[in-house]
């Protein structure tokens, strides 16, 4: 959004969780659905300092793709470095890095369905044998309109790892105008024209494979890994409000009835 440089350090912790070390802030700012200060555009959070943390969702997402569930990350300006619109850049790192193999994620499984609706939004959690994702996404654009993207762990989960973030080409300049998307270049962003796209897509559909790699991002804030859930998570014209909302639902459930209170 802003168009300004960020440097990252990520390193390794033996505190189950992921920390966020934001200029100015000495209290860590915790990847929760609590921390959650904004989902316009993003995720923000932020601590009881006020330090805040931007643009959390991609790097949340390679963090599940990775299995890394403890981790402290120190930036030097609050809002994450974009690097090429996806998870992809993150996730390379950490198989550069290596992780524990010992570590396996929790596996979750639900004693009945949730859902939740926010206006046009829809979601709603399925008890099945393993995870699964469903998007329908509704855009205004010819190959975007009503079209459902589902994946679950036996496909190329590099599809969804690549997928980039995405917006209409036309609305750019507004937004510039707003002081947001300063940072968008034709590298990090798939534009929709209205009769394709600005870049060539990475795989078919690959903004609604972005919709999912975002979903997973934010359910992380539950403090559980979502690809540990067995469950089919049916998702249709969402983002990232009611994604917050679903991974409290998600939380205050399994707190209740699988005591997880210590890692939520």
């Amino acid at each position: 959004m802003t168009g300004q440089t960020c440097n990252v350090t990520i390193s390794p912790s033996q505190e189950k969780g992921i920390r966020f070390y934001a200029p100015g802030s000495s209290t860590p700012v915790l990847a929760n659905y609590k921390s959650v200060v904004s989902t316009d555009n993003c995720v923000t959070l932020a601590n009881s300092q006020g330090a805040k943390v931007v643009l959390v969702e991609h790097f949340m997402a390679a963090c599940a793709f990775a299995g890394i569930d403890s981790l402290d990350v120190s930036i030097d300006f609050p809002e994450f470095p974009i690097l090429d619109g996806s998870a992809l850049e993150w996730y390379k790192l950490f198989l550069e890095a290596g992780t524990d193999e010992n570590r396996q994620t929790d596996q979750v499984s639900f004693n009945k369905p949730l859902g939740i609706t926010n206006g046009k939004a829809d979601l709603m959690l399925i008890p099945a044998a393993k995870p699964q994702f469903t998007y329908c996404i509704n855009f205004d654009h010819p190959e975007l309109k009503n079209r459902w993207v589902s994946f679950d762990l036996s496909l190329d989960k590099n599809r969804v790892i690549e997928a980039r973030t995405f917006g209409y080409l036309k609305d750019l300049e507004k937004f510039r105008q707003a002081g947001m998307a300063l940072g968008v270049t034709i590298d990090n962003t798939v534009g929709l024209t209205e009769e394709g796209y600005t870049t060539e897509l990475r795989s078919g559909l690959e903004p609604a494979k972005h919709k999912i790699l975002d979903l997973i991002g934010d359910l992380y804030l539950t403090g559980l890994n979502p690809l540990g859930f067995n469950a089919h998570i049916i998702a249709k014209d969402a983002g990232h409000k009611i994604h917050v909302e679903f991974a409290r639902l998600i939380a205050e459930e399994l707190r209740d009835s699988l005591n997880f209170a210590g890692s939520l």
